[in-house]
């Protein structure tokens, strides 16, 4: 009998002994650090994710997971999980340990906050996980445009070109390029910066160039909220067929030219008759 009470004794004492030193393992888990914010679909966003706790010893092996669900994947080969024996002294002595990652967002992502969850255990006991969610915030800022010939005036080669920035996000620094190819020779810089574009505003740029009829390649650069610079290729359609026989392209003589030859004409006439007049007086004299 005395076994017996000393044996359940033992056990309450072990099973109090990990609750104690379970509870004594405390792990808290934060996002501290999203780069770039917001994220944008289809592309890297680095995270920071800090563990405080794992300075204490009697949290035995630290193991910490980033779970590869959308909106988010990991590059192939890439490990999502960081583990560390606690009480590990750690870099310039913190007493929390700091796991980064870099994971791309899923391109359908939806704008606004996304949940993203992590997953973390001690050794201690029967080991068992914890999980937690935080808020990647996304949004597309990536831009986009329609650009077209406005004119080409045959009698100075200036070709306008107007380009209409049809993202919903406003985008900085905005520069268009007509690289060399055989559809058209730009005359002078082949460059031209067009400054910032609000979303559903236009600008113009003109070129000195001579084009051919048909698709014009052209390069956009610019500057998304986020601070990243990216590039747009575009096929710009050209025939010359729009930009002959206009109206405005013919000259009109003003009204004053008629009126002043007809004035002309008519004192060269008076001229003459007087002359003759005159010659007719002298004979009869």
């Amino acid at each position: 009998m005395k076994r017996g009470l000393l044996l359940v004794f033992g056990i309450y004492l072990g099973i109090m002994f990990v609750s104690f030193a379970s509870a004594s393992c405390n792990l808290e888990v934060s996002m501290i650090n999203q780069d770039p914010y917001p994220a944008v679909p289809g592309d890297y966003v680095k995270l920071v994710f800090q563990i405080k706790g794992v300075e204490n010893v009697e949290c035995g092996k630290v193991a910490f997971s980033l779970l590869e669900k959308y909106p988010i994947s990991f590059d192939p080969g890439v490990d999502s999980t960081t583990q560390i024996s606690a009480g590990t002294s750690l870099k310039d002595y913190q007493s929390f340990l700091m796991v980064p990652y870099k994971v791309r967002v899923d391109k359908n992502a939806l704008n606004g906050d996304n949940p993203i969850e992590v997953s973390f255990s001690n050794s201690i006991g029967n080991k068992t996980y914890q999980t937690k969610q935080f808020d990647l915030n996304v949004e597309d800022v990536r831009a986009d445009f329609e650009i077209f010939v406005k004119n080409y005036d045959y009698t100075t080669n200036i070709m306008t070109f107007e380009v209409l920035n049809i993202a919903d996000s406003d985008i900085k620094a905005l520069t268009l390029e007509i690289p060399k190819q055989k559809e058209i020779i730009v005359k002078g810089a082949d460059k031209n910066i067009l400054g910032d574009l609000d979303s559903n505003e236009y600008t113009t740029a003109d070129f000195e160039a001579v084009p051919q009829n048909g698709n014009i390649k052209a390069i956009i650069y610019y500057t998304d909220k986020t601070g990243t610079r990216r590039t747009l290729t575009k096929s710009v359609s050209f025939d010359s067929s729009y930009f002959k026989g206009r109206k405005a392209d013919v000259k009109t003589t003003s009204k004053w030219v008629y009126v002043l030859s007809t004035a002309l004409i008519l004192f060269i006439i008076y001229y003459i008759y007087r002359r003759i007049k005159k010659k007719k007086g002298k004979r009869r004299l």
